[in-house]
């Protein structure tokens, strides 16, 4: 009973990497009563998901358990959250849930590693390999963090979304406005510090600290200039009126005397023009914030006390 799979089945289970849901294989000619013989105990093939299928044994890789998810939810689902930025190489979140999009008028509903979101928004541009279709970069970094708690992580995911130019910040921005209001505030509260010109998470927790001390916001990535036009630097954070910048140093940029060294003379850029440069790293920020708060408070009271340095800022 067991016999050679159809021609046309077996070329469908080689494409979806020995996945396989019911429906496709009794369309692809397999009986019901072969099927039934390939799922008995100890037969070849075994039930991953209902009505899906794995047609060889061993644990699931990760490629088959998204290929089972969408056979699942149906011929409409999409991949998004953290399950769709690992294909376009983006930071995630580490997670073994896979999240996916429906049409709001399916009945699909979430199940063991699978977890599914009714939407009337279903992406009108899809991307990725035939049997792993995934939403857009924006929509997909953006599902991520509703699925978060942490504004920590949702600092460091949107940021290294950004940076490694998976979207852009106008991108998220639209998906904010058109997605749902529920589970939407730590996106909210991200893009406020992406608008003010915040491109990293330590930026952000700087950010944070600076409206604790009800100290004015600086600018955020500015390009500094001197008057002739020549460029100076870009520092993390910029007090115009107080000449203060500031920049956080990680220690990941700092593991070679040749890292250390371009960080003095960044350093050495600022300072020759009377600029004061405060250097903090994002343990600093994290683990003594008391020190961190009066350093800012005492350099801005003193930069302000001092003639407004000639230099002209260019926001980012």
């Amino acid at each position: 009973m067991a016999g050679k799979e159809p021609d046309a089945l077996s070329a469908l289970i080689r494409k979806q990497d020995g996945v396989v849901s019911r429906k496709q294989a009794l369309a692809a000619g397999l009986s019901p009563n072969a099927l039934r013989h390939r799922l008995r105990p100890g037969g070849p093939w075994s039930v991953w998901l209902p009505g899906v299928y794995q047609t060889e044994t061993g644990a699931l890789t990760q490629a088959q358990r998204e290929i089972a998810a969408l056979l699942y939810c149906g011929p409409h689902s999409v991949l998004t959250g953290a399950a769709a930025l690992r294909h376009y190489l983006l930071p995630a979140p580490e997670s073994a849930i896979i999240d996916v999009l429906i049409p709001a008028g399916s009945r699909g509903k979430s199940i063991s590693y699978v977890r599914v979101h009714r939407t009337t928004r279903m992406p009108v541009m899809i991307y990725g390999l035939p049997h792993r279709v995934c939403a857009p970069p924006e929509r997909a970094a953006a599902d991520a963090v509703r699925g978060l708690t942490d504004l920590r992580a949702a600092r460091a995911l949107l940021a290294g979304v950004v940076q490694n130019r998976g979207c852009t910040p106008s991108q998220l921005k639209q998906e904010l406005s058109a997605g749902p209001v529920q589970y939407s505030a730590l996106l909210r509260s991200v893009l406020a510090e992406v608008a003010d010109g915040v491109r990293s998470a330590p930026e952000g927790e700087l950010r944070g600290l600076i409206k604790k001390a009800d100290l004015p916001m600086p600018l955020f990535n500015p390009r500094l200039y001197l008057p002739n036009g020549a460029f100076i630097a870009c520092p993390d954070a910029w007090w115009p009126e107080a000449g203060v910048a500031v920049e956080i140093d990680s220690k990941r940029w700092h593991l070679s005397p040749d890292d250390w060294e371009r960080t003095m003379d960044r350093h050495d850029q600022l300072s020759q023009y009377a600029i004061v440069t405060l250097h903090f790293t994002p343990h600093k920020l994290r683990s003594d914030q008391a020190s961190v708060l009066a350093t800012l408070k005492n350099a801005y009271k003193s930069g302000i006390a001092r003639p407004r340095l000639n230099i002209r800022a260019v926001p980012a």
